[in-house]
């Protein structure tokens, strides 16, 4: 069955372990993102030897192509992605209000033109928790409206109690089509407003969720207003249950909202910066089709247990990178990806011993970055 286990906390901090039928989940936990059922440029095994507990899937993307229908019918998304462990699945909403042509939200949910081909859709919470148990995933995600930062008040309030609907909604189809194990987060909206996440949460509280998320975030509003979010909203979360941070993100992102009681989180951020070239390290990020690196002999880091980390040098990545090379982009993604669990695991260790403190000052000194 789906449970939570709080072990420690440090301040707002919180370690603990989430336990599903197919594993457990370390948290603080950073979930790589496998949009269509792959982790991009990643072998399942290489993703789990980073130290990754859980994935993410997207409903948005795997009901367009290849459909949850044919998923299903294949045994589906863990044995079709050959990934036994716990997958987490958003509810599309997201996607569909930033991709879709001619989209269209009313009460009922949100009819839309396909990105791929034009086709129309109709996504509902009724729909969206379908095609998330044809999928089969092990946590799953109501369907949600993410308006975006700044929005008037009064939208915003009309929005979240339109997400609070839907979640009553989303709730009552995943009890009736959810297998025993599964489990359902509610979404927290409310955009920037102190008044709107707290009515929100009280809304979702009421309907009861095995876990809550924290929508509407990382959506251009800066790390700074983010912060100022979290800090007006986990405080009145319920502290026996997981919570995640959707869409969230840099090291930075993250490691203050851990320090501010989050457990959760996925980002495209390690995956589509080492395809792009950018690796992140202890020092922050490097851009390595610069000139400086040509002739560089380290490897980006050598203590590293990973082999992209530890067994090429920054001159072969360069090198590969600028002569259009698959391996590059595969390298620096599986170093990227380790970069970030072993930033999870030191997190953890660190809310266990009570050194937080000391790790976030560490960190800052390191990249400069400003996290509380």
């Amino acid at each position: 069955m789906f449970s939570f286990s709080l072990n420690k906390t440090d301040g707002a901090a919180r370690s603990g372990v989430i336990s599903t039928p197919r594993g457990e989940i370390r948290t603080p936990a950073f979930m790589p993102v496998g949009t269509a059922g792959t982790v991009k440029a990643m072998l399942p095994d290489h993703v789990r030897a980073t130290g990754a507990d859980i994935v993410l899937g997207n409903t948005y993307h795997l009901m367009l192509r290849p459909t949850a229908e044919r998923i299903d019918a294949l045994g589906g998304l863990h044995k079709f992605m050959n990934w036994p462990r716990p997958i987490l699945t958003d509810s599309g909403g997201f996607q569909v209000m930033s991709l879709s042509k001619l989209r269209k939200l009313t009460e009922d949910g949100v009819s839309f033109q396909s990105h791929i081909d034009g086709s129309k859709h109709m996504l509902t919470p009724e729909r969206s928790i379908e095609i998330q148990c044809l999928l089969g995933s092990d946590i799953q995600m109501q369907l949600d409206e993410c308006p975006a930062i700044p929005i008037a008040h009064d939208d915003a309030r009309i929005s979240m109690l339109l997400s609070a609907r839907w979640a009553a909604r989303s709730k009552r189809a995943f009890e009736e089509k959810s297998k025993p194990g599964q489990a359902i987060f509610g979404i927290v909206q409310g955009a920037n407003y102190q008044d709107l996440r707290r009515e929100s949460l009280d809304k979702l509280m009421e309907i009861e969720f095995p876990g809550y998320s924290v929508g509407g975030l990382a959506v251009g509003e800066g790390r700074e207003e983010m912060f100022r979010v979290l800090e007006f909203t986990t405080p009145y979360m319920d502290k026996e249950k997981p919570r995640s941070l959707m869409g969230v993100g840099k090291p930075a992102d993250i490691v203050g909202a851990v320090a501010r009681g989050i457990d959760m989180f996925d980002c495209v951020a390690p995956t589509r910066s080492g395809r792009h070239g950018q690796a992140w390290t202890k020092t922050g990020p490097i851009n390595i089709k610069n000139a400086r690196f040509a002739d560089d002999r380290d490897p980006l880091d050598p203590q590293s247990a990973c082999p992209a980390s530890r067994d090429y040098s920054k001159a072969y990545l360069h090198h590969l990178f600028r002569a259009g090379e698959y391996l590059g982009p595969m390298l620096l993604t599986w170093h990227n990806l380790q970069y970030y669990q072993d930033l999870m695991a030191g997190l953890r260790d660190a809310i266990s011993s009570g050194s937080l403190g000391d790790v976030i000052a560490d960190f800052k000194h390191a990249t400069g970055e400003e996290v509380v």
